[in-house]
């Protein structure tokens, strides 16, 4: 019941939304591509890590059409029985309404492992992002990702989260940019996932809430990025581990445009 009112009131609000937005002008109904590489000492999806606080190198492919676009996020990951790689697939559009820069997207994620063991894991979440510039330089944001009851792949959630970007000042080619989050997950119950203290959806517990803040720096295509990571599973968790305070180190390359 959670998952299909949340779900059909976010679905309501953004066929509203889309409604509302101003219809792109000719000028801007353009295809465009981007091809991101990028290299981490970890990579982290809301504050754990999936690959066992090891390096991923990941790509992501987009393609667009004035505020249409779908694109392809492939990397690899450890994580018990989702490795050895991860698949995610989106589609969406980004339409704005004065001020507020709209991302409203479907995922799906998809895993790797195919051994018979574990062969629903695969699973839909759906996302409604907002940001808005509030003075040159300084960009705040919004987002909610919200996931149907889909059994043993998925139990009903809900993901809140908040951003900050600030444009620091330049260094000759150096472009570096604060950048900050914090967010809150909330899952639901089902016949996989009891709620039980070692049996929770997000490594052993339902709910928790996860922060990260780092500094960016851009120097043409390439980028740097520094973050510190952090959630409140602690000791809570089956494996603390994977959701304790780390830095993480990325840098990687736009090769397209």
């Amino acid at each position: 019941m959670f998952g299909r009112k949340v779900t059909g009131g976010a679905c309501v609000a953004a066929l509203a939304l889309f409604a509302s937005a101003s219809i792109a002008s000719a000028e801007d109904r353009q295809f465009g591509y981007a091809l991101t590489l990028t290299g981490a000492s970890d990579y982290l999806f809301r504050g754990i890590s999936f690959t066992d606080n090891g390096p991923t190198v990941n790509a992501y492919q987009e393609l667009s059409y004035g505020i249409l676009y779908a694109a392809a996020w492939t990397s690899n990951i450890n994580n018990g029985a989702y490795g050895p790689w991860e698949q995610d697939i989106y589609v969406g559009i980004r339409p704005v309404t004065g001020p507020v820069n709209w991302d409203l997207q479907a995922l799906y994620y998809t895993y790797g492992n195919r051994d018979g063991s574990s062969s629903d894991i695969d699973y839909f979440e759906f996302k409604i992002g907002a940001t808005t510039t509030l003075r040159e330089g300084l960009t705040v944001g919004a987002n909610i990702f919200l996931t149907p009851d889909q059994g043993a792949a998925a139990t009903s959630n809900i993901s809140y989260e908040g951003t900050v970007a600030y444009d620091l000042p330049k260094f000759a080619q150096f472009a570096p940019q604060f950048t900050a989050l914090v967010g809150h997950t909330d899952a639901g119950d089902n016949a996989f996932y009891n709620g039980g203290a070692q049996s929770g959806y997000w490594n052993g517990v339902q709910s928790y809430t996860y922060w990260n803040a780092g500094v960016k720096v851009n120097v043409d295509k390439f980028f740097m990025d520094f973050r510190y990571s952090d959630t409140d599973i602690g000791s809570a968790g089956i494996d603390p581990g994977l959701s304790d305070a780390r830095f993480v180190f990325s840098a990687g390359v736009n090769l397209l445009p």
